[in-house]
Formats: structure tokens, C-alpha cells, sequence
């Protein structure tokens, strides 16, 4: 089954430990437009859930979620750190307002 999302916000919070204040994570799940995020960043969200099915049955589900490195920095080594995560995929890279967007999919 699906590990716990709790999980997955402590690995990312571990990968930008070493790129912003340890006492704010700058990790940001499913934010509200009401919130203010400060760069670098890593926002992620459920994008699906997979399901494996063997003998006409569901075996393993896995969720995939849509994880987005946002940085000032177009050579940030920030998406190195994500992209090295196990099932974890390059989707793409855009700049939008002055920012960088490194988009992944993560299944966790």
C-alpha cells in the first residue's frame, strides 16, 4: 500500500534543511492561494493513485504525486536532490514570473 504522506513531507523537508531556514521548511503541500510562499521551495500534491492489480485483484497502490521545485536560481541543485529520490521522474522545467519550475512525478 501507500506510505503516509507525513513520510514524504519529512524527506522533502530534509532535502531543502541544506537551502533555507531549518525553522521554516519551505515545503508546502496543496497550498491555499492565501498563502504567502517564500523561494526556494518544493510544493507537492496527489496528482493519482495507481493501483497494481494481480489475479484480477488490486496488489499495491502507489500515490503519484505532482512535486514542483520553484527557485530563482535556473542551475539550482535543489531538482538534483528530488530527481535522485527512488520513483521520482522529470516531467519538466518552466519559467514563469521570474521563477524556475521543476516539475516531477513522484510515486510514493
Amino acid at each position: 500500500m501507500a506510505r503516509d504522506r507525513t513520510e514524504l513531507q519529512s524527506i522533502l523537508e530534509e532535502i531543502m534543511a541544506d537551502y533555507a531556514d531549518p525553522n521554516d521548511s519551505h515545503v508546502y503541500y496543496q497550498p491555499p492561494a492565501s498563502v504567502r510562499m517564500r523561494y526556494p521551495c518544493i510544493v507537492y500534491s496527489l496528482s493519482s493513485k495507481d493501483p497494481t492489480w494481480a489475479d484480477n485483484r488490486k496488489y499495491l497502490q502507489m500515490n503519484r504525486y505532482s512535486v514542483t521545485v520553484i527557485d530563482y536560481d535556473a542551475d539550482s541543485t535543489i531538482p538534483d536532490a528530488v530527481e535522485a529520490l527512488p520513483w521520482s521522474r522529470f516531467e519538466r522545467m518552466f519559467a514563469a514570473d521570474r521563477l524556475n519550475h521543476f516539475t516531477y512525478n513522484l510515486y510514493f
